[in-house]
């Protein structure tokens, strides 16, 4: 290799707030497209101060400054595949629905962050209306946990028939071609367990349980590894199916550091 070479790869765009503890959001989603071989570029929508025992201070970036993030990396360098995290707010979500729409980005995936798997709502009523009304409806992809899915299909999730119906309601009723129900959320053996709804296929999709305190930026994590996926040119179904498989391996090796929930462990790959 010389001086000169140079690699064509495949660029990934991740709309979404840091993590200054380094275990959610934009950190995690960079280190995800990263170890998928893929060029990670970001709009920060919200700054906070994080760490394993929680968020102390959440700050919005005006949407004009995520607006001018966006156009910057489409217009230059492309992406082929988008995910968005936490939006934080109502103006934030319809300016990132207008730039997806506008500048045509497809392979969407949206990671709905509106309630943590804990049940603590994150965000306004407007600010869910907007992501049901303006940005769901144009995602390849949607992905609830048990949470949000109650909010999005107006259904009580407490069995595996439960989140089968939220995600039928979800896709007929908010437009997102695919729908994936996450069971992160769920109790017993349905920890981990997903649902997968296209408008044909019912699929239910399991991994193996990892027994670990330290799973945070698990939801941002897999919705990375998707939108990494899709980037690399893999159909849907696969790139789900090896998103959770990553996921699942990360959670293996996740990080015993802080005094709170630890994260996932992105680099197990370097591990040998």
């Amino acid at each position: 290799m010389n001086a000169e070479t140079m690699y064509n790869v495949p660029v990934a765009l991740t709309i979404a707030g840091s993590d200054s503890g380094g275990g959610a959001g934009i950190q995690a989603d960079l280190r995800t497209f990263a170890f998928h071989c893929v060029h990670g570029t970001s709009a920060i929508t919200c700054i906070t101060a994080q760490n394993t025992l929680g968020v102390q201070r959440v700050d919005a970036v005006p949407p004009e400054a995520v607006v001018a993030q966006i156009q910057s990396v489409c217009e230059d360098i492309g992406v082929q595949a988008a995910k968005t995290g936490m939006l934080l707010n109502q103006e934030i979500i319809a300016a990132v629905a207008h730039q997806v729409k506008s500048l045509q980005i497809n392979h969407l995936v949206v990671d709905p962050v509106m309630v943590s798997r804990t049940g603590a709502q994150l965000i306004d009523n407007d600010a869910v209306k907007t992501l049901r009304n303006a940005l769901i409806p144009q995602a390849t992809i949607v992905t609830p946990n048990r949470y949000e899915a109650q909010i999005l299909s107006g259904l009580q999730i407490h069995s595996l028939d439960d989140m089968r119906a939220a995600a039928q309601i979800i896709h007929r009723n908010l437009g997102a071609k695919t729908v994936l129900v996450k069971g992160g959320g769920m109790q017993g053996s349905l920890r981990g367990v997903d649902i997968w709804f296209d408008g044909q296929k019912l699929e239910t999709l399991t991994t193996k349980h990892v027994d670990t305190k330290n799973t945070h930026g698990t939801g941002c994590t897999l919705s990375a590894a998707i939108a990494a996926n899709l980037s690399l040119g893999k159909d849907l179904g696969l790139a789900v199916r090896q998103a959770k498989e990553y996921v699942t391996t990360a959670l293996s090796y996740a990080l015993d550091i802080g005094k709170g929930q630890g994260p996932v462990g992105h680099f197990f790959p370097l591990l040998g």
